[in-house]
């Protein structure tokens, strides 16, 4: 049945909202002529288009409802996902390894992979994305489809055929360029619904005050209120095996494997217009990176709270009737606090966030597919306008593909764990390969695939032990550890093969291995459109560095 009771002026925004996306998508069109301005728009945007763009393609129903939901079960210890989780990576990205990804001019990841390490690993890469790609927009597709259950009433697979259309519509006609001028829309709508759903649920509880004495005399305790050491979260009793477990599992190797080597971030930094344009992507996206926590956990402790059916469930142990779970909390408090007119508003940011997130997931996944796959290995050598209709053609397939996964994420009552869970198995290993193929020569191609694939194995083997209960790992400990098994894996592995396979010469691997690259072609320029201090690279990673350690002393 319906949960919110939304009226004639909230579904007049909310189609006024559908003109708006439908109108970027066809506007864009008109500059689609080759497919490199399909994929990757010709290259040409500028650095805070792609920069918040670069935001609110991670900024889908995952990071919403889903750190939503650990706000609720956890509380504070959610900010480590922004704070150790996220930034590092970003800043790290944006100083190391953007210059290598922009200065290749490789339109995809995968496509770094072939030139580093040739056609096998090209291919297990290329297949491991697409799989998770479809995998993550299934998700993406059923939360975007409960919100169309909520409001209208409407069966769930009503629900996600109507809400596939809509994505499918804008991304097919517009590409990469449609999906981007969209998610940097979808960004301000998004802040502008969930900024008067902080402030009011917080007067509720009573201010800051009133918040901090009813989420100690909860379940979880005061233990909820600091971010450190976050027991809860990772599962470990011992605090300090879980800080080790936070940093290493969390901060390096899903954090870095995620941020570094997830096409879809990357895309969105490869279509700027300079390198140092596409340096400043993903520092200029940290900024926001960092304070957007506030305004999605402190919801979720706040309907924690406040709203009893979320607390009895909470009070149970996370059982409990009432047909409620940690995922609702944000329509749940939506529900109780918005007006008619603000929750039209609010409907219309959530449901931009799902389609940012899905969009995000199908123009990566059509990039990968034409020209990783089908280009490389199916259909060679064909015109340009064959591939162009082709990654339309593919957008289709993969939004159907995603209508089929979106009912294995209905099978989750916190779908972070099921993410997590996905991540180490698609991420850690490659970016174990990806790191050590940058700064060591002597990787050879051979331990390229064979790393990544024992890697992931190993990853899916943790998994298996811990759902068969051989391993006792709670919260979304199994994924933590299961990313440092397939990293350290990856490695041992992969230096192994090669000290007994052959390496590529030297001269093949310039601009693609630290050591062998010269200086003066990654740096980025510092004249024209480039000039001036607050456009380098460097100096911005600074303050946002320091920015972060504060936020971590003040509410550790």
């Amino acid at each position: 049945g319906q949960l919110l009771d939304a009226n004639a002026v909230d579904f007049a925004l909310l189609a006024l909202y559908f003109v708006f996306v439908l109108g970027i998508g066809y506007l864009a069109r008109r500059a689609v002529s080759t497919s490199l301005d399909f994929f990757l728009s010709g290259r040409a945007l500028p650095a805070w288009v792609t920069g918040l763009a670069f935001i609110s393609a991670n900024l889908g129903a995952i990071e919403i409802i889903g750190m939503s939901a650990n706000g609720a079960e956890y509380g504070m210890p959610t900010m480590h996902y922004f704070w150790i989780g996220a930034v590092p990576a970003m800043l790290f990205l944006g100083v190391v390894m953007m210059p290598f990804y922009y200065g290749s001019k490789v339109r995809s990841v995968p496509e770094f992979m072939l030139r580093r390490f040739g056609r096998a690993a090209h291919l297990v890469n290329g297949i491991s994305f697409a799989v998770a790609q479809v995998l993550i927009a299934g998700v993406n597709l059923y939360l975007l489809a409960s919100i169309v259950n909520a409001l209208l009433g409407w069966p769930l697979w009503l629900s996600v055929l109507l809400a596939a259309a809509i994505v499918l519509s804008y991304t097919a006609l517009g590409g990469l360029s449609a999906a981007i001028y969209n998610e940097v829309l979808q960004f301000f709508v998004i802040v502008a619904a969930l900024l008067p759903l902080t402030i009011i649920g917080l007067v509720k509880v009573g201010g800051v005050q009133g918040l901090v004495e009813k989420v100690s005399a909860g379940p979880g305790g005061a233990e909820q209120l600091s971010a450190w050491p976050g027991n809860q979260l990772t599962g470990f009793d011992n605090s300090v095996l879980s800080v080790v477990g936070l940093v290493f599992g969390l901060g390096f190797v899903l954090s870095f494997g995620y941020w570094t080597t997830n096409f879809v971030e990357v895309q969105r930094a490869m279509a700027s217009k300079s390198m140092s344009a596409a340096q400043r992507t993903p520092i200029i996206g940290a900024f926001p990176k960092m304070f957007i926590p506030f305004i999605v956990i402190i919801p979720g402790m706040i309907a924690a709270v406040l709203i009893p059916e979320l607390a009895a469930f909470k009070q149970a142990g996370g059982s409990g009737g009432g047909g409620v779970d940690y995922n609702d909390a944000i329509l749940l408090l939506m529900r109780d606090l918005l007006p008619n007119g603000i929750l039209g508003v609010a409907l219309a940011g959530l449901l931009a966030s799902f389609m940012a997130g899905m969009a995000a997931n199908l123009s990566s996944f059509n990039t990968v597919f034409t020209y990783d796959i089908w280009q490389s290995y199916v259909v060679r050598d064909r015109a340009d306008g064959y591939y162009l209709s082709m990654g339309r053609w593919v957008t289709v397939g993969a939004t159907l593909a995603a209508v089929g996964t979106a009912f294995i994420a209905a099978g989750y009552s916190n779908l972070m764990d099921y993410l997590q869970q996905l991540f180490s198995f698609f991420n850690a290993p490659l970016f174990a390969t990806f790191i050590l193929g940058m700064f060591w020569k002597r990787m050879t191609p051979h331990a390229g695939w064979a790393g990544l694939v024992l890697g992931t194995v190993s990853a899916v083997v943790v998994f298996g032990l811990s759902e068969t209960g051989v391993l006792d790992l709670p919260g979304q400990g199994a994924s933590f550890v299961g990313a440092g098994v397939a990293f350290v894996v990856d490695i041992v592995v992969s230096v192994v093969v090669s000290l007994v396979t052959r390496p590529k010469p030297a001269a093949e691997l310039v601009g693609l291995v630290y050591g062998l690259t010269p200086r003066a072609s990654l740096q980025a320029s510092t004249s024209g459109e480039d000039a001036g201090w607050y456009r380098r690279p460097g100096l911005l990673a600074g303050i946002a560095l320091v920015l972060i350690i504060a936020l971590n002393i003040i509410f550790g």
